[in-house]
């Protein structure tokens, strides 16, 4: 009694579980209920096996995977190369305007994502000035078109998601003590030495996080194939999009849907491992 007192009151042991429930009973009934009604739907197949639908989505749409991970693959890549040097100039070098350029990469979420794209769809038709541009400068591809090619959809989806990439490279630079640098060039290395050294690999979770962030939606993405790119375009979500509203061939999308998020999955836990970081706070 003495010790409680001096203490304080006892903590209830049922605390923590009580903080946690409702994460737990939302992530319940809006993700694992319709994760296994899909699951269900998948293998509800009356004319074939069960599985029927997994092995039809390989055969029949195993080209559309591949697009879509490639598209998403080239988008992130570009994003980490044109996000990290603004990311650093903002955490680094903007000053006073440090706030201004964070309000210019927030500004897109202000619009909704179909405006957007449909923004770049004019953009990049085939009288505008993009096209008159790469033109005149004879850097068009062959077709003389920028529309129904892999660049618009590719230049689309990066678009729409750098804001994911910047923002989580400008956390982790933002984070790191300015002091570390000054030792760095302390112990004779010079700026370009002293971000090798000091600052990429401090930054290192920022670019994970945007990577995540970046690829994860990309790959499931149907909205820049749809408006930007043509048939030899096409990605799994507008397949599964095609499945669920067009042909209403349930199992069929269920099966497809299953096996994006299997890949996407699998290759999520590859790129942890090969990234080999674990600090994301």
């Amino acid at each position: 009694m003495a010790g409680t007192a001096a203490g304080g009151s006892r903590q209830n042991p049922y605390a923590p579980y009580l903080l946690v429930a409702p994460g737990v009973l939302w992530l319940t009934a809006f993700y694992l209920v319709p994760i296994l009604a899909l699951a269900r739907v998948s293998v509800n197949v009356t004319d074939a096996a069960w599985y029927d639908g997994y092995t039809r989505a390989f055969s029949s749409y195993g080209m559309h995977l591949v697009r879509s991970f490639g598209y998403a693959l080239m988008s992130t890549v570009i994003g980490v190369l044109l996000g990290y040097p603004l990311a650093y100039v903002m955490a680094f070098r903007a000053g006073r305007l440090k706030n201004l350029l964070l309000g210019l990469v927030i500004l897109p979420f202000f619009t909704t994502f179909l405006v957007r794209t449909f923004a770049w769809k004019t953009i990049l038709n085939d009288q505008g000035i993009v096209v008159h541009v790469l033109g005149s400068l004879h850097l068009l591809p062959g077709y003389g078109r920028l529309l129904n090619t892999p660049y618009a959809v590719i230049g689309g989806l990066t678009y729409n998601f750098l804001p994911f990439m910047i923002l989580p490279i400008y956390v982790s630079l933002e984070k790191i003590d300015r002091r570390l640098v000054e030792a760095a060039q302390d112990l004779y290395c010079n700026s370009l030495q002293a971000f090798r050294k000091v600052v990429l690999p401090l930054s290192l979770p920022g670019v994970f996080a945007g990577g995540l962030l970046t690829f994860i939606p990309a790959s499931g993405d149907f909205i820049n194939a749809e408006l930007l790119g043509g048939p030899n375009q096409r990605m799994i979500g507008s397949v599964i999009q095609g499945q669920f509203l067009q042909i209403r061939d349930y199992p069929m999308a269920a099966a497809l849907s299953f096996v994006l998020m299997t890949i996407i999955t699998l290759l999520v836990l590859a790129y942890t491992r090969a990234l080999g970081t674990e600090d994301l706070a």
